[in-house]
């Protein structure tokens, strides 16, 4: 409701311009990332809001793939400003002031409006339903994998947290989804039917084959049925810099969207090869070998475990810190197979979390722990054994926690 009171106050800029909104548990930063570039190929001038950022605020908003410029975000910053001066809470619907996400998500809006983007990928903040970015009105409506997340929010089954996320669907709006559980495709779908919209599915309009992941990037074959087609197109062969088979996955849902919406397959292909983004299985080369990979549920960490040992073998100096709402006992079991000894440490000062809870969770699955609740004392502890050994460092477990390492690292001219 504030949201939409925002909206006219400021004249409805997210409507200045087409919309692909996007949400889902993991991967939705990704698929987000790799549209933005597909349409910015294909000639459009594009905006990317996500969240969060890893070093810059700056970063949450990007224009044609680059951070918003200062003097942008300052002009419209300043028109926010204007147009909420003098303004008492009461004046808002429920008697309270905006908060700093839907002020984020505001400024993000006349940030687009003001540059003159033609399309704005919009990744959701939390949940979807009632997520401050739900008051655009898309062309597109994209949901990736569900997994259990923010359960004190969302809701404490698949099933809730998927009904959660498919409130992005809009009545006759094209929806599509990576989404493979069935507990969560079953609430899509009904959400789908219930508002007229089509519904592509992933798992059974696509194949990915010949999949091939490397320290540059991931390479695979798509073939894809879509709506109104009279057979398979022919497979694509498609690339994208982000490591993973889950890049894959998100690489095709992109793909399926893209070309349902008129954009063709040479634009596709080149837009995903040029799709970059941080901190997800982000390998730094040096002395030593740093990943970065913000997984922060069971499922992405195991995808980040399978895909270490793919590409670097069983053994590592593991970096691990989450917030306190995740379930560390579960990614512990998740990333055994990397490494049998962990640095706990906090994921940063932005989320609160609990580093003896982690800490203990670890050794009861097996782990020798190493608990220093100092974050850029534990990197340090970690860069030095890793090192010391001439092992990899993997950093994983928070977005947050690979913020920190990156901006240390940066800092080392890594």
């Amino acid at each position: 409701d504030r949201m939409v009171a925002l909206k006219e106050l400021f004249g409805a800029p997210d409507e200045a311009y087409r919309v692909i909104h996007v949400a889902g548990s993991k991967g939705k930063g990704s698929t987000s990332t790799m549209l933005a570039s597909i349409f910015r190929e294909a000639g459009e001038k594009v905006g990317l809001y996500t969240s969060p950022h890893l070093l810059s605020f700056t970063e949450r908003i990007a224009i044609d793939g680059e951070p918003v410029d200062t003097p942008l975000l300052t002009r419209c910053a300043e028109i926010l400003r204007d147009g909420l001066r003098n303004r008492a809470p009461e004046a808002f619907p429920g008697g309270e002031a905006p908060t700093y996400f839907e002020l984020l998500t505001m400024l993000a809006f006349l940030c687009f409006r003001e540059a003159g983007c033609t399309l704005a990928v919009i990744e959701v903040g939390l949940g979807g339903r009632i997520d401050s970015t739900n008051v655009v009105k898309p062309s597109a409506c994209v949901i990736t994998p569900i997994e259990l997340e923010h359960t004190e929010i969302l809701g404490d089954t698949i099933a809730k947290i998927a009904a959660e996320k498919a409130g992005i669907i809009k009545p006759g709006v094209p929806s599509y989804t990576s989404a493979w559980k069935p507990e969560a495709l079953e609430v899509i779908r009904a959400h789908a039917r219930k508002a007229d919209a089509s519904l592509f599915v992933l798992g059974d309009g696509a194949s990915i084959e010949d999949l091939s992941v490397g320290r540059g990037g991931t390479a695979f074959s798509l073939s894809l049925s879509l709506r109104g087609a009279p057979s398979p197109r022919s497979p694509l062969r498609l690339r994208t810099p982000l490591i993973g088979e889950v890049q894959a996955m998100n690489a095709s849902l992109a793909a399926a969207v893209a070309l349902d919406m008129g954009i063709v397959e040479d634009t596709v292909i080149k837009g995903l090869s040029r799709a970059r983004l941080r901190a997800r299985f982000e390998i730094m080369e040096g002395e030593p070998v740093v990943v970065l990979d913000g997984a922060h549920t069971p499922d992405s960490s195991a995808a980040c475990s399978r895909d270490f040992l793919s590409l670097f073998g069983p053994g590592c100096v593991l970096l691990f810190g989450c917030a306190k709402d995740k379930d560390p006992a579960a990614m512990a079991r998740a990333l055994k197979g990397v490494a049998d000894r962990a640095i706990i440490t906090k994921p940063g000062t932005f989320k609160e979390s609990r580093p003896e809870r982690i800490a203990a969770a670890f050794a009861d699955e097996g782990y020798s722990t190493l608990l220093e609740p100092d974050t850029r004392g534990a990197l340090a502890l970690a860069l030095g054994a890793a090192r010391a050994t001439g092992k990899p460092l993997l950093v994983t477990g928070s977005f947050y926690l690979c913020a920190e390492a990156a901006e240390v690292l940066a800092l080392m001219g890594r």
